[in-house]
């Protein structure tokens, strides 16, 4: 059976529209690989209007061991998706969320281009903030393969992001990272959690890109990779990302 694209893309939209979780793509089309899940991902990224930035996934070496890849993922951040300092995630308009702390990048200038490296992006950067990332896999109990959670748009959905700062001098391997849920220290970590450096994974993406002839905007963010664990969440939880120099980003749940 041969996939349909723009059919596995609607499905994928009635699950979020539905807030309930299918079963994933490859139960039906064993066949759904990497590449066709990117397909998949640009059909819903061409429905969606404007995007607000990038995220990577399976930015930790250890990850992609694990589950047997050896580069990340990536996928988009439709400006819809943006929860404001302050304001409270609506986990009804969810499926399953959890919660993970992120290294954000704004970007100050355009970068595009097959050649970029970590030092490029850093260059690039107008800042870096702390952020939190919401993430809803709309396949039941987060169960996929790597070609399902690509199609997925890598189980983007919401995301918290503070005030980008300036860091000259900072060496963001190093930053120490603390994420929090109801006042209790469930992870810890440090920037190299992502691909060793987290502007490498940045990098990485706009490489990727290029193959598409795309690339980053100016004003655009890119989420540069979980660093913990996500922690799921529901109505009344409260959870905060801390980094080193860069801050802290609460969001409470309801």
């Amino acid at each position: 059976m041969s996939v349909n694209v723009s059919e596995l893309a609607a499905r994928l939209s009635k699950a979020v529209a539905d807030r309930t979780a299918i079963p994933k793509l490859t139960d039906e089309f064993p066949e759904l690989d990497i590449p066709t899940g990117y397909r998949v991902q640009r059909e819903l990224r061409s429905a969606t209007g404007q995007i607000a930035g990038w995220k990577l996934g399976l930015t930790s070496r250890a990850k992609q061991a694990q589950v047997g890849v050896d580069s990340p993922i990536y996928g988009f951040l439709p400006a819809t998706g943006a929860v404001d300092l302050g304001e409270p995630l609506d986990t009804s308009a969810l499926i399953q969320p959890r919660c993970e702390p992120e290294i954000v990048f704004t970007l100050g200038r355009d970068l595009k281009g097959p050649h970029i490296t970590a030092a490029d992006v850093v260059a690039a950067s107008s800042g870096v903030a702390v952020g939190i990332e919401v993430l809803d896999s709309r396949f039941v109990d987060y169960g996929f393969t790597m070609a399902d959670v690509v199609a997925d748009n890598t189980s983007a959905s919401r995301f918290v992001v503070g005030v980008p700062v300036t860091t000259p001098g900072v060496d963001l391997r190093l930053v120490g990272v603390l994420l929090e849920k109801n006042g209790e220290v469930v992870a810890t970590a440090s920037g190299a959690a992502s691909l060793g450096h987290p502007a490498a994974a940045v990098a990485w993406l706009v490489r990727q890109l290029a193959a598409e002839d795309e690339g980053l905007a100016a004003g655009q963010i890119v989420l540069s990779g979980g660093l913990t664990a996500a922690v799921p969440v529901r109505p009344g939880d409260v959870v905060t990302a801390t980094i080193d120099r860069l801050g802290s980003v609460e969001l409470g749940c309801r």
